[in-house]
């Protein structure tokens, strides 16, 4: 079933894709989303080809789909909210809040959230998009940007790719690091032994991670760190860390049991988030408070004369890039 068929009629040689984002005014990716979908037609035949070259007088014509959209659950939570305006949302994720629905998650999710804001992006092809750009796992807590329409979503998922978005976490580990800065660059993919692990795979993904020593505890038993990705895979902080035999504490996974271990939390925060704000193309930097659970935590193990100075983001960004990454 379709909603409409719109007709446009070429005055000049070319490209489909280029033709169809100067007459709908949508970005490239959206176009090609269309196409390879059988929604257009040139002249009467269907095309899946975004690079096809047009001639003047030829008819383009798009059945746009039908969108589709699902109830949101709903919610009895709130997510701090860091900064807002017409093309983005920051916001401050909590621990144990899901990003994205799926058949195994019962409980509501961050987009669940998101609905209930108003923000849905639809889209031509026909999917309801929620402006995530990049996730943060379940148990992780932290910065994350939103995009809140279609131009916001691409220009944030080409930072995403090409780097120019960057976040620092922060991490208490045991036992401490040896090394005052420790590169990571090792190849993650799906765990042969347990099909909810990420681990270190020749076969994987490339994979690299920076990590920088902050303050040992009270005991010297662990450490606070500071955590830079140059990539996103999953679980790419933990299997890392796990690479030397390190872990995050109240991490279940990958670290100690439950049953040795009664946090309520793991013990990982994604601190600060840095990119291009898409419409005024000036930097934008935000830093997600710790929260009340890891506060606590750091005040009860660490010194806290100490802590809030070398948690400084500036001065966490100056650790990395005076280093040769």
């Amino acid at each position: 079933m379709t909603q409409e068929e719109t007709i446009f009629t070429t005055e000049e040689a070319i490209r489909l894709d280029v033709f169809l984002t100067q007459q709908l005014a949508q970005t490239r990716n959206q176009i090609a989303q269309l196409i390879e979908q059988n929604c257009v037609t040139v002249d009467g035949k269907a095309t899946a080809k975004s690079g096809l070259k047009l001639k003047p007088d030829q008819k383009v014509a798009i059945r746009f789909p039908e969108q589709k959209s699902t109830p949101a659950q709903e919610i009895d939570f709130e997510v701090e909210i860091l900064f807002e305006d017409e093309d983005i949302l920051v916001i401050n994720k909590p621990s144990s809040l899901t990003v994205h629905p799926a058949p195994s998650v019962k409980e509501p999710t961050l987009v669940d959230w998101l609905k209930h804001k108003g923000i849905a992006l639809s889209t031509l092809s026909g999917e309801e998009r929620h402006g995530i750009v990049h996730r943060l796992d379940r148990g992780t807590s932290g910065a994350m940007v939103i995009a809140k329409n279609n131009e916001a979503h691409e220009a944030l998922s080409l930072q995403l790719q090409d780097k120019s978005m960057g976040r620092y976490y922060l991490a208490v580990i045991t036992p401490p690091l040896k090394e005052n800065i420790t590169m990571i660059d090792r190849p993650i993919g799906r765990s042969a032994h347990n099909r909810l692990k990420m681990s270190i795979n020749e076969n994987g993904k490339n994979a690299k991670t920076a990590f920088a020593k902050l303050l040992s505890s009270h005991d010297e038993t662990e450490e606070l760190i500071a955590c830079k990705l140059f990539t996103g895979r999953t679980h790419q902080i933990r299997v890392h860390l796990e690479s030397i035999s390190r872990h995050i504490m109240g991490d279940h996974l990958y670290g100690t049991s439950a049953k040795s271990d009664k946090m309520e939390r793991i013990m990982l925060h994604a601190y600060n988030l840095y990119f291009t704000h898409p419409t005024t193309q000036k930097r934008v930097n935000f830093t997600a408070p710790l929260g009340n659970v890891v506060e606590d935590y750091l005040q009860k193990h660490f010194d806290p004369k100490e802590l809030h100075a070398l948690i400084d983001p500036v001065r966490i960004e100056h650790l990395f890039s005076s280093e040769s990454l």
